[in-house]
């Protein structure tokens, strides 16, 4: 870990005049002062934003760092990241990496203002993240592909659900299904958008790109999404969405158009958030363990903390909840 030592060293100048710098006294030259910042960015050097933590070793919090604080799916994995800290007597941080390099959590994550952390951010780097780890910080990464020995993963078998979603379309008679995707960053919606190919190659249906559109995760997304394959001369009799949010978005657009809904097109999401049963009609979905997510990711943070056995990876499984947004052809 850079030291502000070693940024004086390097800009060639004393500890106390590095420490004026990084700590905007205005003591010292322009000159001076950029070379200073030149050597400090150059080292990555990250001032800590806590006096306290240079006293203390431990802060009796836990981190869980999200994409973003907003949205249906969060809620219930927060819930179980925060019964399991709370049974220990740690406070619990969420934090969001909007913003990516300065966001919050990436500055939670730079400075270790916690005593461990769960990740599930996209947009925080994998750099970063073997950067930390390397310094024996406990760290539980959930649906994230990170070649990263240090870290513990925990991952929800996306590529199953989304392969069982497409099963049990072709098992009511579906051939021509369209996937509405999340972003292309999204390991999750790699994994899904897998899955579904996976289903098709091995009932020997035929691919079709013109099928697949990003819907970014978002009812808005999934709305214009489903705009477009609609405008199409060639539509599907089913679409799977990649999450429950888009689903939602989708169905919206359908009934803007006038179709009825699943008479005209059959609809599945994955996530089950709680706005999915009371869709009309009641949307078909893939459950996934969200509470469970967060329980477990907490639980494994705890193993390490308490210097038991460590798990290096965890994975969880989905249920299909048929509800009824698909019809039989």
């Amino acid at each position: 870990m850079t030291t502000i030592k070693d940024v004086a060293e390097k800009a060639k100048v004393a500890i106390s005049t590095a420490s004026y710098v990084l700590n905007g006294i205005d003591k010292v030259s322009p000159k001076t002062k950029a070379r200073v910042l030149k050597a400090a960015q150059e080292l990555n050097y990250q001032k800590n934003g806590f006096a306290v933590d240079l006293k203390k070793t431990k802060t009796n919090t836990i981190a869980l760092l999200l994409d973003d604080l907003a949205g249906p799916f969060y809620s219930v994995l927060v819930k179980g990241v925060q019964d399991i800290v709370t049974e220990h007597g740690y406070g619990l941080v969420a934090c969001s990496a909007i913003g990516g390099d300065r966001s919050t959590a990436v500055k939670y994550l730079k400075e270790r203002r916690a005593d461990g952390c769960i990740v599930f951010a996209n947009n925080i780097s994998d750099d970063l993240i073997k950067n930390v780890t390397q310094r024996n910080y406990p760290m539980v990464l959930l649906d994230r592909n990170l070649d990263c020995t240090s870290t513990i993963k925990v991952e929800v078998d996306n590529r199953g659900g989304a392969s069982g979603a497409v099963e049990y379309l072709i098992s009511k008679g579906h051939k021509d299904i369209a996937y509405i995707s999340g972003p292309k960053e999204s390991y999750n919606s790699q994994q899904r958008f897998e899955g579904y190919r996976e289903a098709l190659k091995k009932h020997h249906i035929p691919f079709r790109d013109i099928w697949v559109i990003n819907g970014k995760f978002t009812k808005e997304g999934g709305e214009l999404a489903t705009k477009l394959l609609l405008a199409q001369q060639e539509k599907p009799t089913a679409v799977f969405y990649g999450n429950d949010e888009m689903a939602i978005g989708g169905m919206y657009a359908m009934k803007k158009a006038g179709m009825k809904l699943p008479d005209e097109m059959s609809v599945i999401g994955f996530d089950d958030i709680l706005e999915a049963k009371y869709t009309n009609p009641q949307l078909t979905t893939i459950k996934q363990p969200k509470y469970e997510l967060g329980a477990l990711a907490a639980h494994l943070i705890f193993k390490v903390l308490e210097n038991k056995e460590r798990t290096q990876s965890s994975r969880l499984f989905t249920e299909l909840l048929e509800r009824e947004s698909v019809k039989d052809l």
